[in-house]
């Protein structure tokens, strides 16, 4: 947990490369705001961070 207590924002974290890395920070321990047009596929990628335990 490298980043706990960290927040991240990830521009374009709704697919891609942004997703993954919105992921990764997030399993390092950061708290993860992702920006992006596509709003359901951000909703998606955010479900499945909180479903690992993620914020």
């Amino acid at each position: 947990m490298r980043l706990e207590n960290k927040v991240v924002l990830i521009s374009g974290g709704a697919k891609g490369m942004g997703a993954v890395e919105a992921k990764l920070f997030a399993k390092e321990g950061a708290k993860i705001v992702i920006g992006d047009l596509l709003e359901d596929e951000g909703r998606k990628v955010e479900a499945e961070i909180n479903e690992t335990g993620g914020e």
